[in-house]
């Protein structure tokens, strides 16, 4: 059934160039008796009525047999075009590898890189959406699977108070990690199909790090870590709320993976144009793999997922440095921690008196 398809495609092609020939033809021949018309009606008799006949004959045939001709060597130049068909076809039905190598004129070859780019890119998109709806999946299996197994473990009558306690503790975590998650999907959803930032304001972005890093207290004091943030009064111009929520993710990612007893360094670079804020840990580091992809959606570096968080604070963290018009990298290597780069333009006063 495909290759009747294709059949007919290739025979609507060349009909369709046939007939564009035929009226490229036709338009040169009404051109020139156009101009013989004129000139006789000027006055000038290049041609007697015997030979116009005869032109006028010759004109016809000549348009006829071109026209024919057209259709029935019409594979080579509609070649590339049904190359490039057969190539879309194949990546409609989902198979992204895909690729055209058309020769000729530097212009097939640019339409040739372009098509093939387009291609990898779309089995690039293709790989992060399937990693994307697995790692959802897991994210939401995997504590609404811990509730319903401790929830039908109450129903048992020969547990103690103390056991019972324990599982009750459990499924109310685990309820506060789904709706954490929900919340993330939900905050990431709508940065996603948010354009730009409103409710900036100018205000000081070195007290809002100090307050987020007593807020955390419980987290990194228990693991004797200790946060070093040494900088003067300095104003930022952005969303406050959005940028709290930035700083947060980091420094909680950097806590999570920060090993007993460790340092934590907090840095603000000024810029004449831009604010470079500097958050070092000296944790394991990521490996060249997975540091690319530290802000993918879900993504985590321990596969196992065994540490705490869902792989969306990165990728709500990137979106809205991103929004404010600045960037975020990260440097890493394994056994040297990490270290994240986020920044913004600096479009404040500068420094509080």
């Amino acid at each position: 059934m495909d290759r009747v398809k294709r059949k007919l495609k290739r025979v609507q092609l060349a009909l369709l160039f046939a007939l564009i020939v035929c009226i490229i033809m036709f338009g040169s021949s009404v051109v020139i008796f156009l101009f013989g018309f004129m000139l006789l009606k000027m006055g000038v008799n290049v041609i007697d009525y015997d030979h116009r006949l005869s032109l006028l004959i010759f004109a016809i045939i000549s348009l006829v047999i071109g026209t024919v001709f057209a259709f029935l060597f019409s594979e080579k130049p509609l070649k590339p075009l049904l190359e490039i068909m057969k190539a879309t076809d194949r990546i409609a039905e989902g198979d992204y590898s895909a690729r055209i190598h058309l020769k000729g004129p530097y212009e097939l070859k640019q339409l040739s890189d372009s098509f093939n780019h387009m291609a990898e890119e779309l089995a690039s998109v293709e790989l992060l959406r399937t990693d994307f709806v697995n790692n959802f999946s897991h994210e939401f299996k995997t504590p609404i699977v811990s509730i319903r197994g401790f929830a039908r473990i109450l129903k048992r009558k020969d547990l103690t108070e103390e056991m019972r306690s324990e599982y009750l503790d459990t499924i109310i975590g685990e309820s506060e990690r789904l709706a954490d998650l929900a919340d993330q999907v939900l905050s990431l959803s709508k940065l996603e199909n948010q354009a730009i930032i409103t409710d900036k304001k100018e205000y000081n972005v070195s007290e809002q790090i100090r307050l987020i890093i007593a807020m955390m207290y419980s987290k990194w004091s228990e693991r004797n870590i200790d946060i070093e943030f040494e900088r003067g009064e300095l104003m930022l111009h952005a969303n406050e709320e959005l940028m709290k929520q930035v700083f947060i993710n980091l420094l909680d990612n950097a806590v999570k993976f920060s090993p007993d007893g460790s340092v934590i360094k907090v840095h603000i670079l000024e810029k004449v144009s831009s604010l470079i804020f500097v958050i070092r840990d000296q944790g394991p580091g990521m490996d060249e793999d997975t540091a690319p992809r530290i802000f993918d959606k879900f993504y985590q570096g321990d596969t196992s997922h065994g540490a705490s968080g869902n792989g969306l604070g990165m990728t709500i963290a990137h979106r809205i440095v991103t929004l404010h018009g600045g960037s975020i990298r990260v440097e890493t290597a394994p056994g040297k921690g990490t270290s994240f780069y986020v920044e913004l333009p600096n479009t404040s006063k500068g420094t509080m008196n």
